[in-house]
C-alpha cells in the first residue's frame, strides 16, 4: 500500500493538517515533571550527556519524567553529518574521558535504573571507534548491579568486526544499531560513510557473535519515503534476525535539517506495527513519538529479559 493511497482514506482536515502545522499527534509532553528535576540533577553532576538534549527528542519531558535517560557516551562532537540529526558535527580530536565509565556506572546507581540505554556519537577518530568505551561502560553497569538491562544504541564502527565484538563481549542484553530510514533515501539522509548495507551487515554481525543477544532498529518516517518501502526495509530487518523494530516519525529539528515530507497518521503507524509482527518481530514500537530508544519498548524489553 502506498503512503499517498493512505492519506486519501484520511478526513480533509488531516490532509490540510499535512502542509500547514504539526497535527495534534505529534505534540510532545512539556519537560518539567515527575523525576525530570532528579535526573537532571544526576546527569549534570557526572558531567554526562543524554541524546535526548542533544538530538532535541520530543519524548525528553515524558521519559525523564518517567526516570528515563538514554545516556550518550564519548562527547557531544559526532565526526559524521547526517541531514536529519541534531548533533553537532566535528572534529573529536581524539579526546576520551577516561572516567566517563566511571561516571556513568555511578549515575546509574543513583537514579535507581533497571534499564539503561547507552548510545554515543560517531567517533571516526578513534582506532575502535570508541568500542572500548562502551564495553568498560556496561561492565562498569553491570557491576554495580549485575541485574541491571543495558541496551547499547551503537555506531557502525565501519563495520569492524573485531570493534562490534568487543562491545557485544561486554555483556549488554540489547545491542541496536538503527538503519533510520528506508534503503532508498539512506545516501540522501544519513552521512556518506555510512549505508543500508553496512547497517545490516553490523546487526548480523551481533547475532553471528551472539545468538542469544537481542537485537533492534529503528525506521523514521515522513522523509517521502512509501508504505511498501518500509515494509520492504522491515523484511530485511528480519533476514538480518533483528528482534525489536521502532517506528516513527521524523521531525526537523532546525531549518538546517532536512524538511518533513509528511506528517504520518497514527493508522499508518498501525499498520507498521500490525506488518513487523506478521513478519516475525518480537516486538514493534511504532507511532508518531516513538524513537529508537522509547521508554514503551524499554519497558517491553525488561519484561522480555526478566522471564
Amino acid at each position: 500500500m502506498n503512503m499517498h493511497i493512505c492519506l486519501n482514506f484520511l478526513p480533509n482536515r488531516y490532509k490540510q493538517m499535512q502542509s500547514i502545522q504539526k497535527p495534534a499527534w505529534v505534540k510532545a509532553v512539556i519537560p518539567g515533571f515527575g523525576q525530570y528535576p532528579e535526573v537532571k540533577k544526576v546527569l549534570r553532576k557526572h558531567f554526562l550527556h543524554t541524546v535526548c538534549e542533544e538530538a532535541l527528542c520530543p519524548n525528553l519531558g515524558e521519559c525523564w519524567g518517567g526516570g528515563t535517560a538514554t545516556i550518550m557516551i564519548l562527547g557531544d562532537i559526532c565526526t559524521r553529518s547526517c541531514r536529519f540529526c541534531a548533533v553537532k558535527s566535528g572534529n573529536a580530536m581524539g579526546l576520551v574521558d577516561d572516567k566517563e565509565p566511571y561516571n556513568v556506572a555511578k549515575a546509574v546507581g543513583e537514579l535507581g535504573l533497571k534499564y539503561v540505554v547507552l548510545t554515543s556519537v560517531c567517533r571516526d577518530d578513534l582506532p575502535d571507534g570508541g568500542a572500548k568505551a562502551y564495553a568498560e561502560t556496561v561492565e562498569a553497569i553491570k557491576n554495580i548491579n549485575k541485574n541491571i538491562l543495558v541496551e547499547v544504541l551503537i555506531p557502525d564502527f565501519n563495520g569492524d568486526r573485531s570493534a562490534i565484538q568487543t562491545v557485544v563481549n561486554s555483556g549488554p542484553d540489547v545491542v541496536a544499531h538503527n538503519v533510520e530510514t528506508v534503503r532508498r533515501l539512506s545516501q540522501h539522509v544519513r552521512d556518506r560513510r555510512a549505508s543500508f548495507d553496512q547497517s545490516l551487515r553490523v546487526l548480523r554481525l551481533v547475532k553471528e557473535i551472539d545468538r542469544d543477544v537481542f537485537t533492534k532498529s529503528s525506521i523514521m518516517v515522513g522523509l517521502g519515503e512509501t508504505v511498501a518501502e518500509v515494509v520492504e526495509a522491515m523484511r530485511e530487518l528480519r533476514s538480518a534476525d533483528v528482534d525489536f523494530i521502532t517506528v516513527g516519525q521524523y521531525l526537523r529539528p532546525t531549518l538546517r535539517h532536512l524538511p518533513v515530507k509528511e506528517y504520518v497518521h497514527p493508522s499508518v503507524f498501525e499498520h507498521y506495527r500490525q506488518e513487523a509482527l506478521k513478519l516475525g518481530f518480537k516486538y514493534a514500537a511504532c507511532g508518531p513519538l516513538v524513537r529508537s530508544s522509547y521508554r514503551a519498548g524499554e519497558y517491553f524489553v525488561r519484561a522480555l529479559l526478566a522471564r
